[in-house]
């Protein structure tokens, strides 16, 4: 899909007609969603540019993301799609950057864009320059980052709550250990959900905050006068999303070690009681098998008593360990 954007207080124009040798002068950003051949080829065409593929945007070298070609700024950063949906996926997004006119080209949809493109609608909402609508765009996508993480933030401190709560062993005790082992497990892949989404928003953020200062160094001669302090407040506001990122981390990896932490007491438990119930049973064993041998002369074969005899023996074999673990707080 081609889309021309005039932002001059209208929608964008869906373009379908790629037969027209010029581009009206009064669009200033061309945005390309999952362009077919033809579409890139005609966007060339018109701009004088040869525009970076999906193989191109997906390099991760610094030389490959960010590099100067005929005067035009070619930057590239991973940005992630469906992050609300419990399947995010990561996507890469071009920008092109002219004097006259800004490129992006992107293989997915995006919240960020979405919003962008009904905010540039509105007129005077955004500069009419091609650095303006860069910059009110790449302040979309940060306000989108800054929302993904406030919600793993909140969806963290739930599970903390959960992981951490004082009731932990009774609830188990009433639902059951396979109950319990269960929840620790929904519990670890919740985490472990959080913590990958965080991940991939610091590679955006860390994507972003490279953008800023190379668009500001190579094109600080012709950027407009009112855009200069939004790059300069949109870099503050990538670094303190990038420093509550590193917040989140570490507060993934706390929640991480406490949940192995309890599965490993839980497991000890079991193996606990497990040897407590081997130990107990050992006495009681020896005397059946001692009153089970089969000897001609044992005196309480002929004993009227020695049934009872020896299952007092058994049970008494069996409640004196117990105690003494008892006593010694093992159990």
């Amino acid at each position: 899909m081609l889309i021309f954007h005039e932002c001059a207080g209208k929608s964008g124009e869906i373009i379908n007609d790629l037969t027209s040798p010029t581009i009206a002068d009064d669009v200033i950003w061309i945005d390309l969603i999952e362009p077919g051949a033809e579409e890139v080829s005609y966007v060339e065409k018109v701009a004088g540019l040869s525009l970076p593929t999906f193989d191109d945007l997906t390099e991760i070298e610094s030389s490959s993301r960010l590099y100067t070609e005929n005067g035009a700024l070619f930057m590239s950063t991973p940005l992630v799609s469906k992050a609300t949906s419990g399947f995010p996926e990561v996507t890469p997004v071009g920008f092109v950057l002219t004097r006259k006119r800004l490129i992006t080209i992107r293989f997915a949809e995006l919240s960020a864009f979405k919003s962008f493109h009904d905010r540039a609608a509105k007129p005077e909402a955004v500069h009419q320059s091609s650095a303006g609508v860069l910059v009110g765009l790449l302040d979309a996508v940060v306000d989108r980052m800054a929302d993904v993480l406030e919600g793993v933030g909140a969806d963290l401190d739930a599970t903390s709550k959960r992981v951490f709560r004082e009731n932990l062993k009774k609830s188990g005790a009433m639902r059951g250990a396979n109950r319990e082992n269960a929840d620790m497990r929904a519990l670890l892949r919740r985490i472990g959900r959080a913590g990958d989404l965080a991940s991939t928003i610091r590679d955006s953020l860390l994507g972003v905050s490279r953008m800023i200062p190379y668009i500001t160094g190579l094109a600080d001669e012709w950027l407009p006068e009112e855009v200069k302090p939004h790059l300069k407040t949109l870099r503050q506001d990538a670094m303190s999303l990038n420093d509550y990122e590193v917040h989140l981390t570490n507060k993934v990896q706390l929640l991480l070690d406490a949940t192995l932490g309890l599965i490993n007491i839980e497991q000890n438990n079991i193996f606990k009681v497990l040897t407590i119930v081997s130990v107990a049973g050992i006495p009681p064993t020896l005397i059946a098998s001692m009153y089970g041998m089969n000897f001609r002369h044992m005196p309480e074969l002929e004993w009227a008593w020695g049934y009872p005899w020896g299952l007092g023996l058994i049970a008494l074999g069996t409640i004196i360990p117990l105690v003494w673990f008892k006593i010694r707080g093992w159990m």
